[in-house]
């Protein structure tokens, strides 16, 4: 009889020791601290923050094409080739020889410009640099167009930009381009993959950063008015591309600073081209003739792109850009303000 009672109490025991391994093998949050299963544990705040999606890079999206209205260029422009595209349709209003390689010298500085401002912090614009002797040299020996800084002199960032384009100064476009990347050559190289970013690295490719003629610097006015509609839409850009007049911040070498002017800016601003020019850059080598890239808005602020390449001279150039306006721009003119912007 106790032999039976015993094995009836060992079955009763297994019984409810089964029980209560199945019980703590179904109940959630049971096990041992040291075991840990990996469907079952919280994602740590560092886990979280890296399912966030991040911000995407902001990619160039925009393209110009010709339609059944495109005309020619008018017999008056004496530039061998040239766009004029409306921007906000996204046609191709006027062209000649648009899409052929040509030498756009130092309108080269609207994407130096570009680059640099994607590539620094607001912040930065008032940080100092210092005009070191091979920005100097460069531009010298290559008979560049420059600002006028001194070697030691110390700048701001921001008068670099306005130095880079308003007097087309090859030494503040190379001191621009060694602040951002540490040299010209690896500014040049953030210059090239930016063009591929943009789909224009088949028939655009730079070789420096100021427009110094190179059989491998190339680009087409197509791609030149895609380069300026991508720069227009960069708030700084756009500000120092439509400048006209800008002085400097004061230095030793200058205690007044330099005044410099943007004189595409300054010498169309009294013609009829029923619009504002807004904003533009010039360029001259001997192997492109006179060339520019300008963007014109009008009172009811629709934007054109005009780029022409292969004039006589700087005022042709800048008379052909006006006959293109007159031709294909309403006539809804408005009187045109300038300004001058002091640091």
């Amino acid at each position: 009889m106790q032999k039976r009672k015993n094995r009836w109490y060992i079955a009763v025991a297994a019984v409810v020791i089964l029980a209560v391994v199945l019980v703590l093998a179904v109940v959630p949050g049971k096990k041992g601290k040291n075991k840990k299963d990996p469907k079952m544990i919280e994602p740590t705040q560092q886990e979280q923050a890296s399912e966030i999606p991040t911000e995407t890079e902001e990619v160039f999206d925009y393209s110009a094409t010709e339609t059944a209205e495109t005309k020619s260029l008018p017999k008056s422009v004496v530039s061998k080739q040239g766009i004029l595209i409306d921007v906000d349709a996204g046609t191709i209003l006027a062209g000649k020889d648009a899409l052929k390689r040509m030498v756009p010298a130092s309108m080269t500085k609207i994407f130096t410009v570009l680059v640099a401002a994607e590539n620094i912090k607001p912040e930065q614009l008032d940080e100092l640099v210092t005009i070191s002797i091979d920005a100097t040299d460069f531009s010298y020996s290559n008979d560049c167009s420059n600002t006028g800084y001194e070697v030691d002199e110390q700048v701001t960032v921001r008068d670099l930009f306005y130095g880079t384009i308003l007097p087309s100064g090859a030494d503040s476009a190379v001191s621009l381009a060694t602040y951002v990347a540490g040299s010209q050559d690896a500014f040049v190289d953030m210059m090239n993959q930016e063009l591929e970013k943009m789909g224009l690295s088949e028939t655009t490719h730079f070789t420096n950063c100021v427009g110094i003629y190179n059989d491998d610097h190339y680009s087409t006015p197509y791609d030149m008015a895609m380069i300026l509609k991508a720069t227009m839409d960069n708030d700084l850009c756009r500000e120092v591309l439509g400048t006209r007049t800008y002085t400097t911040s004061k230095s030793k070498p200058h205690p007044d600073g330099i005044t410099i002017s943007n004189w595409f800016l300054r010498r169309i601003e009294d013609k009829d081209t029923h619009s504002e020019i807004i904003g533009a850059k010039t360029g001259f080598v001997n192997q492109s003739g006179s060339c520019a890239a300008s963007m014109a808005q009008t009172p009811d602020g629709k934007e054109y792109i005009c780029v022409t390449a292969g004039s006589t001279s700087s005022w042709r150039c800048i008379y052909d850009h006006v006959d293109i306006y007159d031709a294909f721009l309403p006539e809804t003119a408005q009187p045109f303000e300038s300004e001058e912007v002091t640091q």
